[in-house]
């Protein structure tokens, strides 16, 4: 789509594979480079929002209020929706002009994109981070509670996307598929803004459960 090919299509020689090979590799070298640059602005932009204050008054007893500053953006509300879009953009993007351009059917590299991404977040980030963890040191998870929340909806993800696509209707996603896939987004990021916040353990600690 975005590096045309020229004649002759067919009976290439060897001087004429390598030529192109050579043309084809910087051009999708440049483009990279295009992706990569746009992506860090974006994501300069994002950490800029998302790093906002605004202060608030906090009442104490017998002593005068104190102004704090506090940050607009709650952070797990922010990881899992800005920072997760700024980091997936371009693939979402390769996406949607991979299945509009060939007619909403499935090509060779969007699903297959999304579907690696995910899996290499979900099993290589995980390893490099245990891995650099300097001997003799122990690295604790702050937020248990999000991490467990947010590792449960990834493995039902990929549940969910099994059955779709083997059960309910095989090899077709339907548009209500597709709109429950979409809903079961802000689904996670609040269950993870609740757990983030404590608010069940709190409902339990005040009615004594």
């Amino acid at each position: 789509m975005l590096v045309p090919i020229w004649k002759p299509f067919l009976d290439l020689g060897t001087e004429d594979r390598f030529l192109r090979g050579i043309i084809y590799f910087f051009v999708i070298a440049y483009l990279f480079l295009g992706v990569s640059i746009v992506a860090d602005r974006f994501m300069s932009s994002i950490e800029v929002i998302t790093s906002m204050e605004r202060t608030v008054v906090v009442k104490r007893l017998g002593l005068p209020p104190a102004k704090v500053k506090v940050r607009i953006w709650n952070d797990t509300v922010s990881n899992l929706t800005l920072m997760a879009l700024g980091s997936s953009a371009p693939e979402i993007l390769l996406s949607i002009i991979e299945v509009v351009g060939k007619g909403f059917e499935a090509g060779d590299l969007g699903p297959n994109t999304i579907v690696g991404s995910a899996a290499f977040n979900l099993f290589m980030i995980i390893a490099i981070c245990v891995s650099a963890v300097p001997p003799k040191e122990v690295r604790r998870q702050k937020h248990l509670d999000v991490f467990f929340v947010t590792a449960t909806w990834s493995i039902f993800a990929y549940v969910w996307l099994w059955a779709i696509l083997a059960y309910f209707s095989p090899g077709v996603i339907e548009i209500w598929e597709g709109l429950v896939t979409f809903a079961f987004f802000p689904i996670t990021v609040l269950t993870a803004w609740i757990a983030d916040i404590k608010l069940i353990q709190a409902f339990c600690f005040e009615f004594n459960f």
